[in-house]
């Protein structure tokens, strides 16, 4: 027990250093149904471009590559007591659920189940973009303020063993979620 305490911390310290970290500029309260903005790397060059579609019945996203091709697709569903979003791959199979469970007035527990894989835990502040979402206590993606100064910006770090289009899905999810009306 004392060497995975040891070995989960020489690792979250290797992601905090950028290890393997690939780094994306986001913007703060960017979700708005009928928007659509981009996802920068840490060069500033276009990555990803979220398109949200308006006039629908449910809220969706496609992120889709540089190139113009559909990578994930972020949708609401409707009817459910918990506000959860599905995300899908290209092909149109659900990879993961994210949803929220409202445990108190001070404090949101959010999940993100996967299919094919174990379920990752989003810890830390989600309205004011401070989390990281971890897979048993190892960092898989950390979503921050810190490294821009631009005051709508922040920045997703993603780890080398997770899913890009997956990790920034879920983060278009949560922060959809969190600022429903922005």
């Amino acid at each position: 027990m004392f060497q995975e305490r040891k070995d989960r911390r020489h690792a979250n310290r290797a992601f905090d250093h950028g290890e393997g970290v690939t780094r994306f500029r986001m913007r703060q309260k960017m979700i708005s149904i009928g928007d659509d903005y981009w996802i920068d790397d840490e060069s500033g060059d276009h990555q990803y471009k979220v398109n949200g579609k308006a006039l629908r019945a449910r809220r969706t996203y496609h992120i889709e590559d540089r190139d113009g091709r559909r990578v994930a697709t972020v949708q609401s569903r409707p009817l459910r007591i918990k506000d959860s979003m599905a995300i899908e791959d290209a092909d149109g199979r659900r990879v993961a659920i994210v949803k929220k469970a409202v445990i108190g007035p001070l404090r949101d527990r959010w999940r993100i189940k996967q299919e094919d894989g174990e379920d990752l835990r989003v810890v830390g502040n989600i309205l004011d973009h401070e989390y990281t979402i971890e897979r048993d206590g190892y960092k898989v993606a950390e979503v921050s303020k810190k490294w821009f100064r631009v005051r709508d910006t922040y920045g997703l770090d993603v780890g080398p063993d997770a899913d890009p289009a997956t990790v920034l899905a879920a983060a278009v999810a949560i922060d959809a979620m969190a600022h429903p009306g922005d």
